[in-house]
């Protein structure tokens, strides 16, 4: 069994308190900061539902203030895009010199800022595939499905290999991206389509999407045009890897049939009336894409859209 790390996960919501607790499991020193439910996980622990196995953490360690947590080997973060203006004073507490960072978050463009912080050489970017959503304080209903995506910024395979070996006995499937851009891409894939069009629609789930040949057609489209803005940025990029069009839709679709009536988390926060991911999951895409003159016009259109319903809703 590889050697227990010390873990700050800095976003204990749904995503970050389900990984972490997974990481507990596997013999982990995992330290949660949890701000809004902390009196109910301090009193009733960590409850998660999950097809892969339930389980509870009935003493994890919480915090208030990542201060208290103090520096430790691995950060996850798991915020939302729209707390990004908070990660770096969140962090910098739990900081040693060789403290490496995993952005477990969604969006374009985060590892950027995170080497900008502090060394991209520290860097990780982690995408989870996973239906997962928060219940009651201190509940996680996982859902489906579960896999994590990790890269290096860098494109380190050495630090790539250390990453992987944090996970290895944690009942997570993990699966190692060379090009950590392309899987950014490839999630995005699916965040822009589906997420977008379940708030377009009003706020609906991603079966009837399915289900409506209209809205079917639509989906489709924009997630075409993600892959062609997606490859035209990884040949910017010199990236000797790109998007499989039509790997990546068939897997797409055939996945999300699958979910049943799934509430993205943007379509979530749309119709719980808080802030949406919109700049990280749509705007940095968009701005990449026309950057590199390539022709998005249903992106374009979504958005904009997505900009004007999101206008003064706060975190």
């Amino acid at each position: 069994m590889p050697d227990s790390q010390s873990i700050a996960v800095i976003g204990s919501g749904a995503v970050g308190g389900y990984y972490g607790g997974r990481l507990a499991g596997a013999g982990h020193d995992v330290r949660f900061l949890v701000r809004r439910d902390y009196h109910a996980v301090s009193a009733s622990g960590l409850k998660v539902d999950s097809p892969d196995g339930d389980f509870v953490l009935t003493q994890p360690r919480i915090f208030k203030n990542s201060a208290d947590i103090g520096p430790v080997d691995w950060v996850i973060c798991a915020l939302k895009a729209t707390s990004i203006g908070d990660a770096r004073k969140l962090i910098q507490p739990c900081m040693a010199p060789r403290t490496r960072i995993l952005v477990l978050m969604n969006g374009l463009g985060l590892e950027d800022e995170f080497g900008r912080w502090f060394g991209a050489e520290r860097i990780f970017g982690g995408l989870a595939f996973t239906c997962i959503n928060r219940g009651s304080p201190g509940h996680i209903h996982h859902l489906a499905y579960g896999q994590v995506t990790i890269g290096h910024f860098q494109d380190n395979p050495a630090e790539l290999a250390a990453a992987m070996a944090l996970w290895s006995q944690s009942m997570v499937q993990v699966i190692e991206a060379p090009s950590l851009l392309k899987a950014r891409w490839e999630k995005l894939c699916w965040n822009i389509p589906f997420a977008g069009m379940c708030v377009a629609a009003g706020g609906i789930t991603t079966d009837l999407i399915l289900g409506d040949p209209g809205l079917h057609s639509a989906t489709a489209t924009l997630m075409e045009e993600v892959i062609t803005a997606g490859n035209a940025d990884l040949k910017h990029h010199a990236e000797r890897v790109l998007i499989d069009r039509d790997a990546v839709i068939d897997s797409m679709f055939k996945r999300t049939s699958t979910m049943g009536a799934y509430r993205p988390s943007t379509m979530i926060d749309f119709v719980e009336g808080r802030a949406m991911e919109i700049e990280a999951i749509f705007g940095e895409p968009l701005n990449r894409a026309l950057a590199l003159r390539t022709n998005v016009p249903y992106l374009t259109l979504l958005t904009a859209l997505l900009r004007s319903l999101n206008k003064g809703r706060q975190n």
